[in-house]
């Protein structure tokens, strides 16, 4: 392999590690990748060298520390995450329930920071996550508000719960319900029994480009009894902040009276 097509296929291995739920045998990886294992063991041995990769007791690999500092190393300089991370831990401790920030990367959504509640429950996804686009309220935030980059025909649906809506006339209906009322609701369509409320961020006040998401995600039966509405109000007046933001509108971010406590 030349240079540039060992840089690709190392990608590919911690892309590869990164989506896996457990470590991973030198032979999984190689038929995962379509590599020989002579050419995967090499990757491997560069990358656990650098600290991108590690091995476990039983010689199986996963993604090493190495790789999680350059992540948060990235994830520190975002412009979007330094202005954002004020309101995700507001809003997460005003509800007590976990606060998402995504943000379109290519044509792909990342989940950029997360602000954990005080809930017992961790909820997933984690910071890096690439996100399901049809699946998921933040994904078809894009879609409405940035169908350029985010046209439905190039995220087809695919069912990750009973719930997932998968037929495209009723995601369609999902969009265009989040286009025009600002926000989107997932209930328990990608994650089993998780659902999520998000509203869209913008970069620009002039000409509105949208930056990202903000979404609080909670078990069903507690988002119910918040009141998805109420938590739709309170996800837009945050995403609006963080708009602004951006915009260079609102330097400071301040504590609402409302946000001591409870839902509004």
């Amino acid at each position: 392999m030349d240079n540039l097509t060992s840089l690709d296929k190392a990608i590919d291995v911690l892309e590869h590690l990164s989506d896996a739920a457990a470590p991973r045998g030198i032979t999984e990886i190689a038929n995962a990748l379509g590599v020989p294992k002579s050419s995967a063991h090499r990757l491997l041995k560069t990358l656990v060298r650098r600290g991108f990769a590690e091995q476990d007791a039983s010689g199986r690999y996963r993604t090493g520390a190495a790789l999680i500092a350059l992540g948060l190393g990235a994830r520190e300089r975002d412009p979007v995450v330094a202005l954002a991370r004020p309101v995700l831990e507001s809003e997460a401790e005003a509800l007590g329930e976990t606060v998402f920030l995504t943000a379109p990367r290519g044509r792909q959504i990342i989940v950029l920071d997360k602000a954990e509640g005080r809930g017992f429950l961790r909820a997933a996804p984690t910071v890096g996550q690439r996100v399901p686009v049809a699946a998921t309220a933040v994904g078809r935030l894009a879609m409405a508000f940035d169908p350029g980059r985010f046209p439905l025909a190039e995220h087809p649906p695919t069912a990750f719960t009973s719930a997932t809506r998968v037929a495209l006339e009723a995601v369609a209906q999902e969009i265009e319900r989040a286009r025009r009322e600002g926000f989107a609701i997932n209930r328990g369509e990608w994650i089993e029994g998780l659902s999520v409320v998000a509203a869209p961020i913008f970069g620009a006040a002039e000409q509105p480009l949208f930056a990202g998401a903000i979404a609080v995600a909670a078990p069903t039966a507690r988002l119910d009894a918040l009141g998805p509405l109420a938590i739709a109000q309170r996800a837009a007046a945050a995403a609006r902040s963080i708009s602004l933001r951006l915009a260079g509108r609102d330097p400071a971010w301040r504590r609402s009276p409302s946000s001591n406590g409870g839902a509004a």
